[in-house]
Parts: structure tokens; sequence; C-alpha cells
């Protein structure tokens, strides 16, 4: 039995040197991410037996993909297939005004033919949360169908279920994603979403807890957490608010850092800590992934609980 179980598509990240644009590019690093084999990277950096549920082709770069995760103690369920080819996104990094460019290169991913009798579903039932998000059903109806049918399963048999909005524009329009999204939550328990995609996607209007507040009040959530950039972060529970204010981090590099988020509230949900506790948690993940390169959150729980207990001076540790 595992603690954690998410499901959703990893690629290989390539990006020019920081200041090269793409089309002037001579070399690239090489990372790996995808939203919720992040979520699962950052959770098992912070002492969580994750798993990853997925499917790869038969080739070095699933293979890469495969190794990377096992490297962050991530323990991948994946189906193997003869067809299709690991998608990748490009990363153009500019600073202030241009800021960043993806560019994505995902068609005939082995995840958009999954089918719901194609995927373990032995790690999803037998997990404590099972998480996804709202990118995995954006890639395919077939996709979309897997993911519902996933989310099915873990609610059947008991496990709390997570779910991150996610909204792509380049994936999806607002009014597909809505349509969508809305035949999930009824199996959802735990909501993430992002402020503006509140507002883009689902079109509520007021501030910000207006907008947790009608998600919970809407689909019924047992949580709804909203996350909201440099504003920090709140949550709804119980008919309570909780608020949490965004640490201050010195930003390498900014892609991943709400998949952080949710996997740090996740690590103390699953611990049994109170929702102030998990977005602390959240809140001070995403902080200090976000002073790292790579997609997946290179953090340890020591690090996570210096900096909520407010121990963490920025200084050498000598």
């Amino acid at each position: 039995m595992t603690a954690l179980t998410t499901f959703g598509e990893a690629m290989v990240r390539l990006s020019p040197p920081r200041g090269r644009r793409l089309s002037r590019a001579d070399r690239f690093d090489v990372a790996v991410g995808g939203a919720e084999s992040n979520v699962a990277a950052a959770a098992a950096a912070l002492g969580v037996d994750a798993t990853w549920v997925s499917a790869l082709p038969r080739s070095p770069l699933g293979e890469r993909i495969e190794h990377a995760l096992r490297g962050e103690g991530v323990d991948p369920r994946v189906v193997r297939t003869d067809e299709g080819r690991v998608g990748t996104y490009y990363l153009e990094r500019g600073g202030p005004p241009r800021g960043q460019t993806v560019v994505y290169d995902r068609e005939r991913t082995p995840i958009r033919r999954l089918t719901p009798d194609d995927a373990p579903q032995a790690p999803v039932r037998g997990a404590d949360v099972f998480a996804t998000s709202g990118i995995t059903p954006a890639l395919s109806d077939r996709a979309a169908a897997t993911t519902e049918a996933l989310l099915a399963a873990a609610a059947e048999a008991g496990t709390t279920t997570a779910f991150d909005v996610n909204y792509r524009s380049k994936l999806w329009s607002p009014g597909e994603a809505e349509g969508t999204l809305a035949d999930l939550f009824g199996n959802v328990d735990v909501l993430f979403v992002a402020e503006r995609d509140g507002r883009t996607v689902f079109e509520i209007e007021g501030d910000a807890e207006a907008i947790a507040r009608h998600f919970a009040r809407e689909y019924g959530f047992e949580q709804v957490v909203l996350t909201r950039g440099d504003a920090g972060a709140l949550a709804v529970a119980d008919g309570e608010t909780h608020r949490v204010s965004a640490f201050d981090a010195d930003t390498i590099d900014p892609v991943g850092s709400g998949d952080a988020f949710v996997g740090g509230y996740l690590t103390r949900y699953l611990a049994g800590a109170d929702v102030p506790e998990a977005l602390r948690w959240g809140a001070a993940t995403a902080a200090l992934k976000r002073t790292t390169s790579g997609d997946m959150a290179t953090v340890s729980a020591a690090e996570v609980r210096s900096l909520v207990s407010g121990e963490d001076g920025g200084g050498i540790d000598r």
C-alpha cells in the first residue's frame, strides 16, 4: 500500500541557456517534468511513499523518465508500449519584460491512448490519496475517460482523491476545460485551483475567498485550496477559511512550483495535520522549489520545516 499515487504524463524538458532564444540555441539543459510526477517527487522528497502511474514507450527516453522518477524516490508503475513516443517541451527562459516561453511537442504519447482497462488500478485503489490534474484529461478523449475511471475507482475503494485544475490554454479552451472538469468533480475530495483559473475557466466573480467558497458550495469538496502566486494561498474547509502568505524566494526556476505546493500540502494532509499547517508546508515547498533548476522539487523535509518555523535565515550553512 502506498501513501500517495499520482497519474499523468511526464515529458523531457529541453532548455537553452537562460537568455538564449530557441531559434539560436546550440545546446540544451535536460530535465524531466510533468505535473503529476512533480507532485509525487515533491512528496517523496518530504518522506512520503509515492507512486506515479503512467504510460511510456519502450525507448531510451522512456527509460530516462523512469530513471529520473526512481532517482527522486518515486515508484513508477508504467505501462510500456511499442508505439508512440516520449513527449518533449522546450522552455525558453528570459527575464522581464520578455519572460518565459513554452513550446510543446507531445503528440502520439502513449498516455493519450491508455484505456481504463490498461491503467494499473491497484496502486490507485490501495493508496491513501490519489492525485491527478486537469492536464491529463486535456490530452485526449481517451485520457479524459481513463482519468474519470481512475477517480471513480479510487472513490469506490475509499481512497481520498485530490485534483489540481492546472489549466493549460495550449491544450484546450476554457469552455472545453470547464465541461470536462465539472464531470470529474463528483469523485474529488480535495481541489487545488489557481485563482486565475477560477476566473478564466469557471468565470467565478468576487474575491479569492468567494471563488474558493463557490467551489466548495457548488461541488461539495472536503477542502478547496486556492493558490494566488505572490499573494499566497487560502483554503476553505469545514466552513472556515485559512490563509498563508507566500515565502520570499530568489527565483532560479519557477516551473513546477505549483506542483511542489500540492506535494507539500498533501504531505501534511497525509500526516493528519490541520489545514493551516498543510498550507504552510505547501507554500514553503513551493518557495524552496523556486530556488532550484528543473521541474521537480529537490528539497528536504528539514528545509521545509526550518522555513515554516522561521529558522531559515538564508545564510551559509557551514
